[in-house]
């Protein structure tokens, strides 16, 4: 039997409900019926973000809504600070210099989340720094940073504002935009949001729209302020990906039938049952000290190779876990639990990562990964 299944942390597994409504035929996007749709997403979005402010929608990969919070929000001249604790971490650096934006970066040793206090002192030793990014999860690392800690930080500076990528938070742990004063707010479709890649989503502060305004770097598709006019009349300026539309209204009906406590507990769950599991088979965690529970990245024994891991684990099962990245590659598996998961999706995992391992050299007790993850799950 050919059945498959997604533990990498994006794209993720999609509920069939998602599933059953993308195949309906698809609507025009400038006729009533799909402005009635928008208006509901646009509701639904803010619950998820929790914040009044219009979250923007573009047909995008979440790195088309990186791009648009460093042309939006900066200006030429501008500085900037990134949190360099991954291969994400260095995107934003990495778009920054795509528009000739000098920046001052924070770098983090993989695995371990950033120092808010190096922040402060980086912002004090130089007032000019208009914007800081960074991460909620770093997903490359598996790691978390300290959001609450640094928005408190950065809200400190009346001139800098501060945009997060929370493209695996926003829907896996408690990232209250307007309670916490979170500035800028990224995310996309293809994680806990339950859908395809495709889709990505910011929302904005007052301060920051204040330096949307001044800003004067190019941007076309990604420009901010035409499409918050297009939202405000539920609609988009371009095409949009219309099924994805269609696919995010039922999984954002589905998160809010939910409740968001549940779910933020119900990820904890399932990080906490696959982390148990992995420390029982003798294994490590590459972040062991600020986890994310968006995924685990766990390390590969030694004599053992993580790429024919990670191969193995389709070749045998059908199951897709993610490798490591650049200087973790070989060195990690990452298992996804953010989304459409539940209990028994861990379980399963955990058994094959057992089966995997023994067939390949690891010493442990058969069975020792899958009780630790047991009785975590039946607390």
């Amino acid at each position: 039997m050919d059945k498959k299944y997604l533990f990498s942390p994006g794209p993720t597994m999609l509920p069939p409900e998602v599933l059953l409504k993308m195949a309906e035929p698809i609507m025009h996007h400038r006729e009533p019926e799909f402005e009635k749709l928008f208006a509901e997403v646009r509701d639904g979005l803010k619950y998820v973000f929790q914040t009044k402010h219009e979250v923007l929608i573009f047909t995008s990969s979440g790195t088309g809504a990186m791009e648009g919070a460093v042309s939006n929000i900066l200006a030429k001249g501008d500085k900037a600070l990134v949190v360099r604790g991954g291969k994400f971490g260095e995107r934003w650096g990495e778009i920054c210099k795509a528009f000739g934006i000098e920046f001052v970066p924070i770098d983090v040793e993989w695995g371990k989340a950033v120092d808010p206090q190096k922040i402060g002192e980086a912002l004090k030793a130089d007032p000019s720094i208009r914007a800081v990014y960074t991460q909620a999860s770093e997903t490359s690392t598996g790691a978390k940073h300290p959001i609450k800690e640094i928005t408190e930080i950065v809200k400190r500076f009346e001139n800098t504002v501060l945009v997060v990528d929370a493209i695996t938070g926003i829907g896996v742990f408690d990232i209250p935009m307007d309670q916490w004063g979170i500035d800028v707010l990224v995310s996309g479709s293809q994680k806990a949001l339950m859908l395809p890649p495709g889709l990505s989503f910011v929302a904005l502060s007052d301060k920051a729209w204040k330096l949307v305004e001044r800003s004067n770097l190019p941007k076309f598709y990604f420009d901010f302020k035409k499409e918050l006019k297009s939202a405000q009349k539920n609609q988009n300026s371009f095409t949009p990906a219309i099924s994805l539309f269609v696919g995010l209204r039922e999984s954002l009906k589905l998160i809010r039938k939910e409740g968001l406590e549940a779910v933020f507990q119900r990820h904890e769950k399932l990080a906490a049952a696959t982390r148990a599991a992995v420390k029982a088979l003798g294994l490590e965690l590459y972040a062991p000290n600020s986890p994310s529970n968006a995924l685990t990245a766990v390390k590969v024994p030694e004599g053992i190779q993580g790429g024919k891991l990670k191969n193995l684990f389709f070749e045998k099962f059908g199951i897709t876990v993610a490798g490591g990245q650049d200087q973790a590659k070989g060195k990690i598996i990452r298992i996804a639990h953010l989304g459409y998961y539940e209990r028994l999706d861990m379980v399963m995992v955990i058994s094959a990562l057992e089966m995997l391992l023994r067939e390949m050299g690891h010493p442990f007790e058969l069975g020792k990964g899958v009780k630790a993850a047991e009785e975590v799950l039946m607390e």
